[in-house]
């Protein structure tokens, strides 16, 4: 049987850079919600910034939104206050 793993997509809205584009990333943390913030590395030194979570997808790793290899994971969730 196949593991279940949590992607997340994410914005980095403060980022000019990448405003307009969203990453997948592994989330490691229990129960992520769209509008959630998370600190996540970005860009090709791993530099780590605050986003905000617009998607959350849970499914096999086969069923990856991106090559699994490529992903990285969340460092922090930021949960959002309800």
């Amino acid at each position: 049987m196949y593991e279940v793993l949590c992607f997340v997509r994410v914005q980095f809205p403060d980022d000019p850079n990448v405003a307009d584009m969203k990453y997948w990333y592994l989330c490691p943390f229990d129960d992520p919600c769209a509008g959630d913030r998370v600190i996540a590395p970005l860009g090709r030194h791993n530099h780590t910034q605050e986003g905000v979570i617009c998607q959350v997808l849970n499914t096999e790793e086969y069923n990856a939104p991106f090559p699994i290899y490529l992903i990285k994971s969340i460092r922090k969730l930021i949960k959002q206050e309800c």
